[in-house]
């Protein structure tokens, strides 16, 4: 069996509304399976005005935008008319994306068909609770993703340490690594630009550390603004590029003081540019399931200090391209910090490192991965 034979049914709760590192990994994955001659349809909320052009046909199923987080939508169900797709469509695979209702319609409705399913894990889900003083529920979570995971013939997950955590809470017997490519035309040193940062009034030997990313409580804005005021109660002089829009930006503002430079969203070319402009990306999350952000730092050249976490764990070694701080020690990620500020050549080392091991990273060769899980499953049901 080819890629050219299949015919997969992609369910995601954001395909393309809000642009965020999962979303472009899966509509990278369907770029990756129409060139390679397959039939791709995604079942996903849509909106009038998204983020991006979806790649492959989109169809819209029901979904109500999510109490105090507006910009995202929670799938409902699966109507009869979406059913009705589905059975036109007649898939040989169910890939689902996101751990809402609509999947798990999804998977009933392939498993009533002997269809085989399979789920991508982008988001530790159940990480988020922590953020929002709700960890008592956290359980409770976790149950419910099981009984979805294990519902599935297989899960793909985005790195090493991911697959580790996935097999220690038991969600699945069969789970393989999708990781995430870069597309190395646009991520690269060559897009720094010394005019760019001076017309943000960045002088040339200051130190600018970068954040990336959505501007949510869950990627740890806590944690980078306490590390920064460390760094200023230390006198270690330095700006913050604030890269992305979020509905926590005032309070993240606030919590930066004079400290930071906001650019908003940024995408493709301009993207690059800031960040392969800054100095170093610290990123603070621990809800990543590989952390795209951090690798796109090291395709810039950037080195990166971060809360070691699932996926940050397999792109970061300590004292090589990065250093990794066990969650909730701010003075340590301020040191590496203050270690990059006064050292410029350990800068220049470690991003260099990361720059290498980037560049091995080939999304055709990473999304055929994906490929392979799904032969493996139908073969496993005797469909291939």
């Amino acid at each position: 069996m080819k890629a050219a034979d299949l015919k997969i049914a992609l369910s995601s709760g954001n395909y393309n509304y809000v642009r965020d590192g999962a979303n472009q990994a899966l509509n990278r994955l369907v770029g990756y399976l129409l060139k390679e001659g397959a039939q791709v349809r995604i079942y996903s909320p849509t909106v009038e005005e998204p983020a991006f052009e979806p790649t492959g046909d989109l169809v819209s199923v029901p979904s109500f935008a999510i109490p105090g987080r507006k910009e995202y939508r929670f799938p409902l169900w699966l109507t009869g008319k979406v059913k009705e797709d589905l059975d036109k469509f007649d898939p040989d695979i169910v890939h689902i994306a996101s751990p809402d209702v609509v999947s798990h319609r999804m998977v009933t409705w392939a498993r009533k068909r002997g269809i085989p399913a399979i789920a991508s894990v982008h988001t530790r889900f159940e990480t988020y609770l922590e953020y929002y003083h709700l960890s008592i529920f956290e359980p409770y979570m976790r149950a419910g993703l099981r009984r979805l995971y294990q519902r599935c013939d297989a899960l793909v997950a985005p790195a090493e340490s991911t697959v580790a955590v996935l097999e220690a809470q038991r969600m699945n017997d069969d789970i393989s690594i999708w990781s995430r490519g870069v597309d190395r035309e646009q991520w690269s040193p060559a897009r720094r630009d010394m005019e760019w940062r001076r017309s943000h009034g960045i002088a040339d030997n200051e130190f600018v550390i970068a954040f990336l990313g959505r501007i949510v409580m869950e990627k740890g804005l806590d944690v980078f603004s306490d590390t920064v005021a460390e760094l200023r109660k230390r006198g270690v002089r330095h700006r913050v590029l604030v890269i992305g829009k979020g509905p926590a930006h005032d309070w993240f503002a606030e919590r930066l003081a004079d400290d930071a430079i906001f650019i908003g969203q940024q995408t493709g070319n301009d993207l690059a540019r800031a960040v392969a402009s800054s100095d170093v990306l610290l990123n603070p999350s621990v809800t990543e399931a590989f952390g795209n952000v951090t690798l796109e730092a090291m395709a810039v050249g950037l080195p990166v200090v971060a809360v070691a976490a699932t996926g940050t764990n397999n792109l970061v070694t300590d004292s090589v391209n990065g250093f990794l701080c066990a969650p909730g020690n701010n003075a340590c990620l301020a040191d590496a910090l203050q270690k990059y500020a006064e050292d410029a050549e350990l800068r220049a080392a470690h991003g260099a490192e990361g720059l290498e091991r980037a560049k091995t990273r080939d999304w055709d060769t990473i999304n055929s991965a994906v490929v392979d899980v799904y032969k493996r499953v139908l073969k496993r049901r005797g469909q291939a």
